[in-house]
């Protein structure tokens, strides 16, 4: 059976999330009430990125000497190379920034890895702009990058999404099976949504290994039906 692995980037992959402390070090304060009308429901996440990205301050080099020392799940590829050997292709599906998520999987030997993600653009002068090539055209969806939209395109028949967060809400209840870490798996709870709670990805990796004899086994009884069935 074709699997697609659809995995989220920040508090998933990284420990934290990444744009969060790249504000924290290098934003105007403000941009703790702009999160604040996010959490609220006053603004979607696209907007809420655009109008915190513009309140950075710092030179290309100063950012990129800081993703340098961004922490991640050191089990996360593990988890890739047991989804390599199965042909399950892996894309990183984040509400998040390209910049970020591409230097951090190029440190960690991933850079081969699809991205799909909010574009950070260097303005000039320490300041920055943010495009989300990725939202939804439609209307309905408020975030910078629609996750179901993106799922949907790539036309695999059964999707495996690994999350943690409200950008995963949407997206977990049209997958197959959900990965489930903090926040997420509140939701899938309260939602009825099928999943499995994870805190890191040795413990993705068992449950995906799982997965894979469960799909194996059952295929082989399908084999045998047919056989008996043909015989």
């Amino acid at each position: 059976m074709e699997w697609q692995a659809i995995v989220d980037f920040d508090g998933t992959i990284s420990c934290r999330d990444t744009t969060d402390q790249i504000l924290e070090r290098f934003a105007a304060p403000a941009w703790q009430e702009v999160e604040q009308d996010w959490i609220d429901g006053k603004i979607g996440s696209r907007e809420c990125m655009k109008r915190q990205v513009e309140m950075l301050r710092v030179s290309p080099g100063m950012l990129d000497s800081f993703i340098a020392d961004i922490a991640i799940d050191w089990d996360f590829p593990a988890f890739v190379r047991l989804c390599m050997r199965h042909d399950i292709p892996v894309t990183v599906v984040s509400d998040g920034l390209d910049r970020t998520i591409r230097a951090v999987l190029n440190r960690a030997g991933l850079g081969f890895l699809p991205i799909v993600a909010n574009h950070l653009d260097y303005a000039g002068e320490g300041r920055w702009q943010l495009t989300s090539p990725y939202a939804s055209t439609t209307g309905g969806c408020d975030s910078g990058t629609c996750k179901c939209a993106v799922t949907d395109s790539l036309h695999r028949p059964l999707t495996l999404l690994v999350g943690d967060g409200k950008s995963d809400h949407c997206v977990a209840g049209q997958a197959d099976l959900v990965f489930a870490k903090k926040g997420l798996i509140t939701h899938c709870r309260d939602q009825g949504l099928p999943h499995h709670p994870f805190t890191d990805f040795s413990q993705a990796v068992g449950l995906l290994e799982d997965l894979l004899c469960t799909t194996a086994r059952s295929g082989q009884a399908r084999e045998l039906t047919k056989d008996t069935i043909n015989g």
